[in-house]
């Protein structure tokens, strides 16, 4: 999916909501327990309820590869049930040295060797740029680069002063020189609020995966009076919000319900933007 085809989506559904599929057996209703398989049934009743409100999905792959075999199934099945107009995203967070990436990059994107081709991974910079480029040489996907995270020990390493930049802000400047906005995006967490204006002044033009609103506590207004940009250049992910709304038999509407809610706020912060 080109960065162009993603906004015209944005503004079919006026959403730019990404559902998070974190889906765990020990959080999903008791009584889908009687299904073969519990997992991939609760993550088609959650898509079947929402992909007319998001413009993504992100399977978080740790919530699937701790249950062995089964996991990969459900990853693949899951993978293959998210319609094919909505932009899926392989929350994998993975970076090693070139060949290795290389297979993750196989993974994710290559349906003929793994039955997944996933638009989208995300990717840890740390170990640099022969790291990243494997994935880069799949030209019709995307790589979401960590970048600002929502976790309470970002600081640790990421808010670290590097001469005139903290390592976030070196992340953001050096792997422009990998790819362009067509084929990059970055991870920036929703708690950090005000830290999107400086994120903006680097990237402009860049879409944004933000993970943190609603169980997180980030702010969509103040996410999106710093982060918007002209093809709306934003992502928010909603996990926990949205899937683990309702634990009972009519969890899926409850589910809606709660996607709904966001959808409804991204209308209007895209029709006061002028971008619908």
């Amino acid at each position: 999916m080109t960065k162009l085809q993603l906004f015209e989506q944005i503004q079919k559904k006026r959403s730019f909501l990404c559902v998070g599929l974190d889906s765990s057996i020990d959080k999903i209703p008791k009584h889908l327990l009687k299904y073969n398989n519990p997992i991939l049934e609760f993550n088609k009743q959650i898509i079947d309820a929402t992909q007319d409100l998001c413009v993504a999905y992100k399977p978080n792959t740790a919530f699937y590869e701790c249950y062995g075999k089964l996991g990969w199934e459900n990853l693949i099945e899951t993978w293959k049930y998210i319609p094919k107009d909505i932009f899926s995203i392989a929350d994998a967070k993975r970076g090693d040295i070139g060949n290795t990436s290389a297979m993750y990059a196989e993974t994710f994107f290559n349906a003929n060797s793994s039955e997944m081709s996933f638009d989208s991974v995300t990717v840890a910079p740390y170990m640099g740029s022969d790291s990243i480029t494997p994935f880069l040489t799949f030209k019709d996907k995307w790589v979401i680069l960590l970048a600002l995270t929502s976790n309470s020990g970002h600081a640790d390493f990421q808010m670290q002063q590097l001469g005139e930049d903290k390592l976030f802000e070196k992340v953001l400047k050096t792997s422009q020189e990998w790819a362009t906005d067509e084929q990059m995006m970055y991870v920036v967490g929703a708690t950090r609020g005000a830290a999107f204006a400086e994120v903006r002044k680097l990237v402009p033009n860049h879409f944004l995966l933000v993970p943190g609103v609603g169980a997180q506590g980030g702010d969509l207004k103040e996410v999106c009076k710093h982060g918007l940009n002209s093809q709306c250049g934003l992502l928010i992910n909603s996990s926990r919000g949205i899937i683990y709304a309702g634990n009972g038999e009519d969890f899926a509407e409850k589910a809606r319900e709660e996607a709904l809610k966001l959808q409804q706020e991204m209308n209007q912060i895209l029709v006061d933007a002028e971008l619908v």
